[in-house]
């Protein structure tokens, strides 16, 4: 709203989404839970009513089930992917029509690092960032006949609500297998939240400067710590292939 856009701002609890944002003009607060596709639409139908269309989506509700995989139960999982994965192809999917009628829009969708590596006790949430990052640019592909444009955002560690108790679950097993090594991760986990080195509003003004642009960005690393991870991540796909280059290279039929 500060920049001078028209802004839907939705959440499951639209108090605490009034609380943050006051009133305004140009300002629509409408409940969603991303994980119901009836509340997906209403949201786009209530866009549509009170601005009629819409130009920018970002997909930026995550939560975090933190554990080691077999300590993680099955419904923890599905939990996890319905909010990181399958939430935001429900809120997509619902502004698709409007964009493709408009023959423009941008989808920024909000990744993580953990979508380039995964990471100790980070199987679910990489799993569905993973996930998310092969969705996105399939869908690129997809709609861009149609003049519109994504951008996936790669975030570091940033002082978001992503590590409260409130957004953050630990594994509900518990295997004596990894006892020493679940404390430890739990430590460093609850210890981070509050801590990080990434500043939130200077990542919305980034992708307001971004997302102005004529040609935006497919990919956007945020924060320097992303950065960072990303060309390690290049440097070590590097290495693989190289490693076995030959071997690799060998597996076709011989020519008769």
């Amino acid at each position: 709203m500060a920049a001078g856009h028209r802004v839907v701002a939705t959440g499951r609890n639209t108090d605490k989404v009034a609380e943050a944002l006051g009133k305004s003009v140009n300002l629509l607060i409408g409940k969603l839970d991303i994980t119901k596709p009836a509340d997906a639409e209403s949201a786009v139908k209530a866009s549509a009513d009170m601005f009629g269309r819409i130009d920018v989506l970002v997909n930026n509700a995550a939560n975090f089930y933190a554990g080691f995989f077999e300590e993680l139960t099955p419904e923890q999982m599905e939990r996890q992917l319905a909010t990181s994965l399958i939430g935001p192809m429900n809120v997509t999917r619902a502004v698709l029509p409007m964009m493709r009628k408009q023959r423009s829009g941008l989808i920024i969708t909000i990744s993580s690092t953990a979508g380039l590596i995964g990471f100790e006790f980070g199987t679910a949430y990489a799993a569905s960032k993973f996930g998310l990052e092969g969705w996105m640019q399939s869908l690129q592909a997809e709609i861009e006949p149609f003049g519109i444009d994504t951008i996936t955002v790669n975030p570091g560690f940033f002082r978001t609500e992503l590590l409260t108790e409130e957004s953050t679950n630990f594994a509900e097993g518990s295997i004596e297998d990894y006892n020493e090594r679940r404390a430890k991760q739990m430590e460093f986990w609850k210890g981070h939240n509050g801590q990080q080195s990434g500043d939130p509003a200077k990542l919305a003004q980034a992708l307001i400067t971004i997302s102005s642009q004529d040609k935006p960005p497919r990919r956007f690393m945020a924060g320097a710590d992303a950065v960072e991870t990303a060309e390690k991540v290049a440097a070590t796909l590097q290495q693989q292939t190289n490693a076995y280059r030959e071997l690799s290279s060998s597996l076709g039929y011989d020519n008769a």
